[in-house]
């Protein structure tokens, strides 16, 4: 697709609505100058017919007829009239005169017609008038009807209207050119903190996470929202690639490592003549790094698979947190039983969540293996569930020798084992607590950890509860 600037639209855009009004507004001079205009040329026309009228004298004759009296020379020679009595006699016309259509000197009385006389354009109108011949006689007089057919050329009324409608388009183009050039330096210089945010933003590359917004960028209110949505996304953006950077710096060192056990204890085998005990017991270390190895990657294939499966709405899944917890830790009696320890759970009921069930198992799996690997002989593990207005929570406590200050602000980061119980003598991989962050912030959570070198360990999970969860009694 054609790429296009958004400021050319726009002053085209502009431009043309002012065309439009340009054009509309000489329509409507046009219309309102016709209007002024012919009637103030109707007033005109009848004036002069009324004038016409007023020449009409007695003729002072023995039948008492009626003439004009020579005044009427004092029109304008282009207008064009005719006066007859009521009998048809014609009183006088205009030299120009050529005897229109009979037919239009029939009209109605007062009203105007157009008509053209030896190719020019004239409005006209007839007009019946009365005069009394001898009004001081006996009776009052003679009453005398005249009709009167008055016109005048409108040619030029027509161009004084064009030069009026002409004034007003020059004036709307002149205004028009005025306008677009004050509009496109405006729109230049209204746009000038979007071009620099789109020139910032088109700066940023996987090598090159640096992004400041211009300031003036932040103080315009259309462009506010994009410039905090830019700054969320390109944080959240850097933070998952390095975050994915760290992660296979990481697993690659991990691997490594583990490759390089086993490959030192088959090279250390190999020194020398062994017994077949000593062969034994080296294969079985092999085997036991192996395993390690390979709960390794089987942690770290759950961690990216937890991350990547962001398409699911949350509304799909509806789970019963407190029956989860219950599997869980059934699961784990044997190991707790092996270790002298207790695990007591208190839920108040099904309490439901929009987790799904693989995930919240594996939450839960998680964080009572890690405080069954920390718990001293002879403790208990405490794992509550309860509802909290609209949340969930999910509260595992130990009495574990705890997590020392400077290493708990980095027990979610992965591969993370400052602490010595996260030492390769648990087992451990340092991926436990990340899945568990993973999972919690997949499903709109939160987890805190509350620790202290001799005093155990609390971990806390807040999940918003479902809009499914039965209103059962508590037991």
């Amino acid at each position: 697709m054609k790429s296009y600037s958004i400021t050319h639209r726009l002053i085209i855009t502009v431009l043309l609505v002012e065309l439009l009004s340009a054009i509309s507004l000489s329509g409507v001079a046009m219309l309102y100058e016709r209007h002024v205009r012919f009637r103030s040329f109707d007033i005109m026309l009848r004036g002069r017919a009324d004038s016409l009228l007023g020449a009409v004298q007695d003729a002072e004759d023995t039948q008492d007829n009626v003439m004009l009296d020579g005044t009427e020379k004092n029109l304008p020679t282009e207008d064009i009239y005719q006066v007859q009595d009521a009998s048809g006699r014609v009183l006088g016309h205009s030299p120009n005169w050529i005897g229109p259509d009979p037919g239009l000197l029939t009209v109605k009385t007062g009203r105007f017609l157009r008509l053209s006389v030896n190719g020019a354009h004239y409005r006209a109108l007839r007009i019946e008038g009365l005069r009394i011949v001898d009004p001081g006689d006996k009776g009052g007089g003679i009453p005398r009807r005249v009709s009167i057919f008055y016109g005048a050329p409108v040619d030029r009324v027509w161009k004084d209207i064009w030069k009026a409608v002409g004034f007003y388009a020059i004036t709307s183009l002149s205004l028009l050119a005025v306008s677009g050039m004050l509009i496109f330096w405006l729109l230049n210089r209204g746009l000038a903190p979007l071009r620099e945010l789109a020139a910032e933003a088109a700066g940023v590359s996987v090598d090159s996470w640096n992004f400041v917004p211009p300031q003036r960028a932040r103080m315009i209110r259309e462009l506010a929202p994009l410039t905090g949505a830019l700054e969320t996304v390109l944080t959240g953006l850097e933070h998952s690639f390095v975050q994915q950077r760290r992660f296979v710096g990481d697993a690659a060192h991990e691997l490594k490592t583990a490759v390089a056990v086993v490959k030192s204890s088959l090279q250390l085998l190999t020194l020398r003549q062994r017994t077949a005990l000593e062969y034994e017991r080296g294969i079985e270390r092999c085997q036991m790094d192996c395993e390690r190895m390979e709960d390794a990657v089987a942690k770290m294939l759950t961690l990216a698979r937890v991350e990547t499966n962001i398409e699911l709405p949350l509304s799909r899944f509806a789970t019963d947190l407190s029956e989860t917890l219950g599997q869980v830790s059934q699961q784990f009696e044997s190991m707790a039983e092996l270790k002298h320890l207790r695990i007591l759970v208190s839920t108040p009921g099904p309490v439901m969540v929009n987790v799904e069930p693989e995930q919240l198992q594996l939450l839960c799996s998680n964080l009572l293996l890690n405080a069954l690997q920390h718990s001293p002989a002879g403790s208990a593990i405490r794992a509550v569930v309860r509802q909290v207005g609209s949340a969930a929570e999910l509260d595992i406590e130990d009495d574990g020798d705890g997590i020392a200050p400077q290493d708990l602000p980095h027990v979610f980061d992965r591969f993370y084992r400052g602490d010595p119980s996260r030492s390769r003598n648990t087992g451990g991989t340092g991926l436990g607590l990340a899945i568990c962050k993973a999972i919690v912030s997949r499903w709109q959570g939160t987890i805190e950890i509350a620790s202290g070198l001799g005093i155990g360990t609390r971990v806390m999970v807040r999940f918003p509860a479902s809009g499914d969860r039965l209103q059962l009694p508590l037991r």
